[in-house]
């Protein structure tokens, strides 16, 4: 149910977002307690403001009230994912080549299953991150289909 709510909704605000320049990251629908929340995770180049969050919850809301596709109650919240939003298309990951991002794996690579480190490039097919370990730097390529989840970090 919630996949296909996701998938509406994503499909609805894109119109909204092209029109103000901004850009869907991410659309999620859950029940957290008694209460739905419908969660839309919206960024740009320059980063969003309160502004751009409300004129995008005001237009969507009106666009939801229109379609009616969700049968449940529930609460509408429009944000900016955070310092650190998730990467989730091969685009995200080009645009983040040079930022500080955190990798988890699905399986095991060079004995561990998370780094994080400077994104040094992305061919489609490859991640080439640049760690530090102590005081050595090291360089490890991690091949996209065994990429679980990646996020932009921030560095300590």
């Amino acid at each position: 149910m919630s996949n296909k709510v996701t998938d509406v909704v994503a499909e609805l605000v894109s119109p909204i977002l092209e029109d103000l320049n901004l850009e869907l990251v991410e659309v999620e629908f859950k029940k957290e307690g008694p209460n739905w929340f419908l969660r839309v995770f919206i960024d740009s180049e320059t980063g969003v403001d309160l502004e751009d969050c409300s004129a995008v919850s005001e237009k969507l809301s009106e666009v939801l009230d229109e379609k009616d596709p969700i049968e449940q109650a529930y609460f509408l919240e429009v944000s900016s994912p955070g310092a650190e939003r998730p990467l989730k298309t091969k685009q995200d990951l080009e645009k983040a080549i040079g930022k500080y991002i955190h990798v988890s794996t699905y399986e095991m690579l060079d004995g561990q299953k998370v780094f994080e480190g400077d994104l040094l490039s992305f061919d489609g097919g490859t991640l080439l991150l640049e760690m530090k370990i102590k005081t050595r730097k090291k360089e490890i390529e991690i091949p996209y289909e065994k990429v679980a989840k990646v996020r932009l970090a921030i560095k300590l």
